[in-house]
């Protein structure tokens, strides 16, 4: 099961995110998202466990939970939505129309 993680403070590692979920099950991954710019935590992450009974567990326990002075937020990820991307939307001048 994949499970959504957020509020994770900036400065917690991915091995102390999956200490962390272990203590209820077999984590099968642990990843903390960062910024493609600053290289920093985007405070949120993944965290996916082998076993959705102890993923369920670990969901009910973890959530609202203190880890490293903040509070987590903690539920069942959903899947991911196919969106166009942005193509900027900037100011086309042929677009315009001064009638």
């Amino acid at each position: 099961m994949n499970i959504y993680v957020a509020n994770i403070p900036w400065k917690a590692t991915e091995d102390q995110l999956r200490q962390l979920f272990a203590e209820h099950g077999e984590v099968t991954s642990a990843k903390i998202i960062m910024d493609k710019v600053t290289q920093r935590s985007r405070g949120f992450g993944f965290v996916e466990m082998a076993d959705e009974g102890a993923a369920r567990q670990a969901i009910n326990e973890l959530n609202g939970k203190d880890f490293l002075g903040k509070s987590l937020v903690v539920n069942e990820a959903r899947p991911r939505e196919d969106r166009p991307r942005s193509g900027g939307g900037g100011f086309r001048r042929d677009s315009y129309n001064r009638d």
